[in-house]
């Protein structure tokens, strides 16, 4: 991905806007729906009103809920979403009000937007330091972390849509465990994903976020763009949902292959809210300062991204309705052209045929030369990974070489054929072995790594 050089737009813009408030947050009810409306300012010049809004069908705790539990829990879905605005000016100051953040949370904040924000960094030739990009002040009194009741039988399941969320969905749900589909803006692929999964909508939970469009015209305009933290903006969301609705369990499907840096060498991660150390550090703050009985783990952490091929392979009733294009998202189509593709496409190659892959994809994309840079990100041939959330170098040319050896045509593909004798080595086949090892740096406990241990060791037989 180009990189652009807006270091001096960096230092325009903290010298033009020297201050961010987080102003306040207005929460309203109606029969159907709890809806918080976010107000943040930009150094006096432009304010936003973002919103987030829960169906409250299924708020089973909300009723008891004190109201000022309620505010704090959606305090802090603000506190992550600011980092959206403030990315437009970098403000070098951001003053948040209404409840006042203790030192430790501070640090925690910090270390959120700086990661969160690597890849934004480095693609604008932004030079800083998580000492110096922020000051944070806050106001108000402290905030207090809920008593609520939770259902330790109960799993909320984030459910996007793609492979990952359709093997964790299918797994659990032949579990004991009373499971609750979770959405955060619907799309058709996350519809499909539930009901081909046997769940209906009122089984489900689904959540609405919308951007202020200042946002985006100022993004047209020249301000500053780019990759924000998602995923961490999920976690807070999906917590606030599962304390409100009485779910103890919070089961994301993150891989251990999100723990691998973008950029080699470096902590710039595209993944980074996916990665183990920001699980854990949310788990550290979701327990100290929302409530301490949330149970908050990546389900598919100890498998890699072939492991999860091979899982995904065995539902064949989702393969043409699974979407994981972020540039076809509108359009609920598969680009072809992008790094999701081509993954997505490489991934599955050693357990799904070429011609099933042909027609999921509607296209042949181990034909397609246009692809090529893309390709050599992917296998390593270039320094730099795709800024998009894929697997390592070595599962793509692993399940290349797989896929080559139960059909020796694809070697002579367009694609393939420059390559092939660059990325294969025979005596350095890890395929096998990623298949058959598990991480050890998890968070499941030993009734959720037993069910998906079980599940995945029954492919062998």
């Amino acid at each position: 991905m180009k990189r652009l050089d807006n270091q001096y737009k960096f230092q325009e813009f903290r010298d033009n806007y020297p201050f961010f408030i987080y102003e306040d947050f207005f929460l309203t009810e109606d029969d159907k729906k709890i809806e918080a409306r976010f107000h943040f300012n930009i150094s006096d010049k432009f304010s936003f009103y973002p919103t987030i809004s829960i169906p409250k069908n299924s708020l089973k705790n909300l009723p008891d809920m004190k109201k000022e539990v309620l505010n704090q829990l959606f305090f802090h879905m603000g506190m992550v979403e600011l980092i959206s605005y403030w990315k437009l000016t970098c403000s070098p100051k951001v003053i948040v009000k209404r409840y006042k953040l203790n030192e430790d949370q501070i640090t925690w904040w910090k270390k959120l937007y700086y990661n969160g924000l690597g890849e934004f960094f480095y693609l604008n030739s932004i030079e800083t330091d998580i000492k110096g990009f922020m000051h944070i002040e806050t106001k108000g009194k402290p905030v207090k972390t809920s008593d609520s009741l939770l259902n330790n039988n109960s799993v909320l399941v984030p459910v996007g849509g793609g492979k990952d969320s359709v093997v964790t969905l299918e797994i659990l749900k032949k579990s004991d465990f009373n499971i609750i589909p979770f959405v955060m803006n619907p799309r058709d692929a996350s519809l499909r994903t539930i009901q081909i999964a046997g769940f209906s909508d009122e089984d489900s939970i689904f959540v609405n976020r919308t951007l202020d469009p200042l946002m985006l015209e100022m993004n047209k305009k020249g301000f500053l763009n780019g990759h924000t933290p998602f995923s961490a903006l999920l976690a807070f969301t999906a917590s606030v949902v599962a304390v409100t609705s009485g779910i103890r369990n919070i089961a994301l499907s993150n891989e251990n292959s999100a723990n691998e840096s973008t950029l080699p060498g470096t902590n710039i991660n595209h993944q980074y809210s996916k990665s183990m150390e920001f699980e854990n550090d949310f788990r550290y703050y979701s327990r100290s300062f929302l409530h301490a009985g949330l149970n908050y783990f990546s389900f598919l952490r100890p498998l890699n991204e072939l492991q999860i091929a091979k899982l995904f392979s065995q539902y064949p009733q989702h393969f043409y309705s699974f979407r994981s294009c972020n540039v076809g998202s509108k359009t609920d189509s598969w680009c072809g052209k992008c790094p999701k593709c081509l993954f997505t496409f490489l991934i599955l190659s050693p357990f799904i045929s070429n011609k099933e892959l042909n027609k999921i994809f509607n296209n042949n994309l181990l034909e397609d030369t246009t692809l090529e840079t893309i390709f050599e990100e992917l296998t390593g041939l270039s320094p730099v990974k795709p800024f998009e959330c894929v697997g390592t170098p070595v599962e793509v040319i692993s399940a290349v070489n797989e896929a080559s050896k139960k059909n020796p045509e694809i070697q002579k593909m367009k694609l393939l054929k420059p390559h092939f004798s660059l990325i294969i080595n025979p005596h350095k086949n890890h395929f096998e072995k990623l298949l058959n090892n598990y991480e050890k740096d998890h968070n499941l406990n030993k009734e959720f790594l037993q069910i998906l241990i079980n599940i995945y060791n029954e492919l062998e037989n």
